[in-house]
């Protein structure tokens, strides 16, 4: 196999960001050979540039078109049902975030997936940026020692009228600013520093119109003893200004920021060595948006792998299901204000309810 054959599911606001990845040319050895979106219009849109055909139904365009891979960039509610007919057929998948709004429906494709040996991917790619990367080999090379806390800053401008679709802002089919934005960094969080032990979160509707939150802040208590707060916010006025996130320990302090995770903006640590002057803009990135620019080195591992027959996902969906566990947290205890703790596995009586049905 040179190329590997690329189906969307979806062409709307993500897809676009993808379509920029895929045409900037740092993706290679692809070809687009399908679009589904109920929305031909959008459809249009990219199949003019892939030239490649246009389905209303996603099963009719497996069926007859036979992708190598699958990039599912629906509504969050869609996302479970259709990633389970792909990995029940066969096709390797990429899910944008978050993979299902349950975790046991996360576990689910993650099961069907190894059963069927094909990959299940989520769209956390911000667990791929340099900055990220760097600040994980801190961790697992105990450079921190002992943390003492640590903290997660969303700022990010969202104005109403993104919440005017079918979907954005809906607790049945989205969530809020925690599920829909902050999602990746509550990601990176547990990747770097879990398992959690308790969280406490307080939501609220600031200057949006939406049926969630456009705001919410919480405090984190690891099963270690540290601490952590997460503020997050689609109410900055009138841009994006941060996604940060920092350490604090026993042997040093880091930071990064910009406004997708991109850049080192602090690097210190008690047993410095000649390297550390040189981490800041060595792992620093410059970014057009809150996207970053992981996703290009993601669908690439991807890539490579169903030409290798090297079927493992770079992201697997198993390590995400804590992420979507924090979340459900952090909402119950918004709920029922109050205390939440994670081995009790809490639901949100919110997230992903339909007509009083999960």
């Amino acid at each position: 196999m040179n190329k590997v054959k690329i189906a969307f599911l979806g062409c709307g606001r993500v897809a676009e960001h993808y379509k920029n990845i895929l045409k900037s040319g740092i993706v290679k050895n692809f070809e687009i050979i399908a679009l589904c979106d109920l929305q031909k219009d959008k459809a249009k849109n990219f199949s003019d540039y892939f030239k490649c055909k246009i389905f209303s139904s996603y099963k009719e365009m497996l069926n007859n078109t036979n992708p190598d891979l699958v990039i599912i960039l629906t509504p969050s509610s869609f996302h479970y049902e259709q990633a389970l007919y792909c990995l029940e057929n066969k096709f390797n998948t990429l899910i944008e975030k978050p993979p299902s709004l349950f975790p046991s429906q996360i576990e689910h494709l993650d099961k069907i997936s190894n059963n069927n040996n094909v990959i299940a991917c989520a769209a956390y790619q911000n667990r791929l940026n340099p900055a990220v990367q760097c600040l994980k080999d801190a961790i697992i090379n105990n450079r921190f020692g002992k943390i003492v806390t640590s903290s997660i800053r969303l700022r990010w401008c969202r104005y109403n009228d993104y919440y005017q679709d079918d979907w954005h802002g809906q607790w049945a089919k989205d969530g809020g600013v925690i599920n829909q934005q902050a999602i990746h960094h509550l990601d990176t969080l547990c990747w770097l520093l879990g398992p959690i032990n308790k969280v406490s979160g307080i939501a609220a509707k600031r200057l949006n119109k939406l049926e969630a939150e456009d705001t919410l802040v919480s405090i984190v208590e690891f099963i270690d003893g540290s601490l952590c707060t997460i503020e997050a916010t689609t109410a900055a006025r009138p841009k994006d200004f941060e996604a940060s996130i920092s350490v604090v320990a026993e042997k040093g302090m880091a930071q990064i920021g910009g406004i997708a995770l991109n850049k080192i903006y602090e690097w210190n640590f008690i047993d410095s060595n000649e390297n550390d002057t040189e981490i800041p803009s060595k792992y620093s990135q410059e970014v057009e948006s809150g996207y970053g620019k992981s996703h290009g080195p993601l669908l690439q591992k991807i890539i490579d792998g169903i030409i290798n027959k090297n079927q493992i996902s770079p992201i697997p969906l198993k390590d995400t299901i804590k992420t979507c566990e924090l979340v459900h947290a952090i909402y119950k205890s918004d709920e029922i204000k109050g205390w939440v703790y994670l081995k009790d596995k809490p639901l949100s009586s919110r997230l992903g309810v339909f007509d009083g049905r999960k």
